[in-house]
């Protein structure tokens, strides 16, 4: 069953950290806590892929390990209506190798970096990077950059777009460089694909995740 992602018709808060997302945030609905963030539901790191390419939307979503129905509340029709669909990044580029000859798989990709470009202030991302570097010697300079340009997309829930992040606070990049190993140096999404409650799959990685971040902590 595909977890749903809520966009918000009213100003709302995460329950969990506190940040003030607004209206039109993309929140998850936690039995007993209310809204919860992307980032704090651990989705964050999915791209969206609106309706359209109904071939493209089931090769991504049949690829992808995790992945999320994004739903609206309809007033006309009193009723949730899908907007698309969150699925990973490698995902979708192997859905569109499937689905695309190689000219129109380079436009896709072209005009998806260009958004993505639209999307990030690369002054904050460059002094993100420079941060984690900081706090982290170990990191690679090229993980830092990507952990710096995924938490600071421009959309509510993003662990770099909180208040805390943009100072630069140390425990905010740190979450940030957390979430990056969580998702791509462990078996944390297939965890939650098998139905582990996120608390419970948390634990499970903890100690790949103190690895690697000890190895990051040490200087080359």
């Amino acid at each position: 069953m595909d977890i749903k992602v809520f966009i918000s018709t009213n100003d709302v808060s995460c329950s969990e950290c506190g940040e003030d997302l607004g209206r039109g945030a993309w929140i998850t609905l936690v039995e007993k806590k209310g809204a919860v963030c992307l980032a704090c539901a651990d989705l964050d790191h999915l791209v969206f892929l609106p309706p359209g390419d109904a071939a493209l939307t089931r090769r991504a979503h049949k690829h992808s390990t995790l992945s999320a129905v994004v739903l609206k509340w309809s007033r006309a029709r009193k009723r949730y209506e899908r907007q698309g669909l969150l699925v990973e990044v490698p995902a979708l580029e192997q859905a569109e190798q499937e689905c695309l000859a190689d000219s129109e798989v380079r436009a896709r990709r072209r005009e998806r970096e260009a958004e993505r470009r639209e999307e990030l202030d690369s002054q904050y991302v460059d002094q993100f990077a420079r941060r984690v570097c900081e706090l982290f010697p170990g990191c690679p300079a090229e993980r830092a950059t990507a952990i710096a340009e995924h938490a600071c997309l421009k959309y509510s829930g993003r662990v770099g777009r909180s208040a805390a992040a943009k100072s630069l606070d140390e425990a905010a990049v740190r979450l940030a460089v957390i979430a990056h190993i969580r998702h791509a140096e462990t078996g944390y999404d297939e965890l939650l694909a098998q139905g582990y409650e996120r608390r419970e799959a948390r634990e499970q990685v903890r100690d790949e995740i103190e690895r690697v971040l000890d190895q990051w902590g040490m200087t080359a």
